[in-house]
């Protein structure tokens, strides 16, 4: 059982624990200078609670029935200082602009208990963050005329852009790019089988990486069926070659399930539209994959005909 009220820690060098954070302090933002000696543990983490833009510049959480996404890193505790003067947090002060709690995180490795900045202050709750994600809502917010997409399932290929008549939006396409730390599996389960998601299990997955205008997110959105909670955006940091993509659109699965086999239209898909971008161990581990859970070998040997 975590106990919900403020945690007393005495700073002191050589302790290490873990603090989960999600504005500001993530990779890429404003204040992650702060944790330039911290080793980043998860990529994709997340809390109960309620996200909100305080209209300052950087979102609040507050504690309630929610979801809201960020970071793992594991710190020494000197660390925690810094991270208390940013956040306005004095231990045993009644005042606090935020408070530091001990949760329970979630990660695609199981629960860790972690720090967590939590507010109380009701005046910088001004606007509830529908994704519970602070980067997607400045994404949104910001909407940027271009942004690279890496795709990793059936939208490697282009035959249902063409159906949906927006295939001209993704003629610009930079080529296969490498994602680190990741897995590509089948863990979104519907009517007829399993559909593509990525899961954060250390592995190594490849995918292709489009430059897209604004009217073609607005399409993945709704396809990948990001308003009925389906998949989630996120963004993640992409290889293409010796070039290292920062912030990189992509899709995961909110509601993850045991893998399943998925139906030969969606696996003939993602072996056709992989094949001219990612590399040959790649597509062929694709194809082991499908026999590992539930294909035989003739069934994908035709899906590649």
């Amino acid at each position: 059982m975590i106990n919900d009220n403020i945690i007393m820690l005495t700073t002191g060098r050589g302790l290490s624990v873990y603090v989960f954070v999600y504005g500001t302090l993530r990779k890429h933002e404003s204040n992650h200078f702060l944790l330039k000696e911290a080793i980043l543990m998860r990529e994709q983490a997340w809390v109960e609670g309620v996200l909100y833009d305080t209209k300052r510049g950087y979102p609040a959480l507050k504690e309630g029935n929610g979801t809201t996404y960020g970071k793992l890193y594991k710190i020494n505790s000197s660390i925690l200082s810094p991270l208390d003067e940013l956040e306005d947090f004095i231990e045993e002060r009644e005042d606090n602009l935020y408070i530091r709690k001990l949760k329970l995180v979630q990660t695609d490795n199981g629960p860790q208990e972690a720090f967590v900045y939590y507010s109380e202050n009701e005046e910088l709750f001004q606007e509830e963050i529908q994704s519970g994600d602070w980067k997607v809502h400045q994404f949104l917010n910001d909407k940027p005329d271009r942004i690279l997409y890496f795709a990793y399932g059936s939208c490697m290929d282009d035959e249902r852009f063409k159906l949906a008549h927006v295939d001209h939006h993704f003629k610009n396409c930079l080529g296969g790019g490498v994602l680190e730390g990741y897995s590509m599996k089948y863990l979104f389960k519907v009517h007829d089988g399993g559909r593509g998601d990525i899961i954060e299990d250390g592995g190594t997955m490849e995918g292709v990486v489009y430059d897209l205008p604004q009217q073609a997110v607005e399409y993945l959105f709704t396809r990948e069926g990001v308003a009925p909670g389906w998949y989630r955006a996120a963004f993640i940091d992409v290889r293409i070659g010796r070039k290292l993509y920062k912030d990189v659109l992509t899709f995961i699965v909110k509601g993850k399930c045991q893998e399943t086999c998925p139906p030969d239209h969606y696996a003939k898909e993602i072996l056709r539209g992989s094949r001219p971008h990612v590399s040959k161990s790649y597509h062929e581990k694709l194809q082991q994959q499908l026999v590992g859970i539930g294909m035989t070998e003739e069934q994908v040997q035709n899906l590649l005909d």
